[in-house]
């Protein structure tokens, strides 16, 4: 039971897991191998998504997926549900408490 933590991207968390999110962005060795397009859309959203309460520091949790993809998340953070396409969600980079499965966890 140590305080250990497992380190991924919102849109890899399962139904009913919460996490912290540690950054928003594409991580730094990442950016080079896209193309610039995509790094200027990447800034765009990083902004919209701290503008909507994702900061490092913020609890958040996946309550729901749509089928047939699981494309788009419901994501509850604070008092708020916002849908995030998974490509969103891949920007938002959390730490998964070890044995935290849910709110009540």
């Amino acid at each position: 039971m140590g305080n250990e933590h497992d380190q991924a991207t919102l849109c890899a968390l399962r139904v009913g897991q919460c996490a912290t999110i540690r950054a928003i962005g594409v991580p730094v060795g990442a950016r080079g191998a896209r193309g610039v397009e995509h790094v200027a859309d990447d800034a765009l959203l990083e902004r919209r998504l701290l503008e909507l309460g994702f900061f490092a520091g913020a609890r958040v949790e996946v309550v729901a997926t749509m089928w047939p993809d699981d494309d788009p998340l419901a994501v509850r953070i604070g008092g708020a549900t916002f849908a995030l396409r998974r490509h969103e969600a891949a920007l938002v980079q959390v730490d998964v408490a070890a044995r935290d499965t849910g709110p009540d966890a």
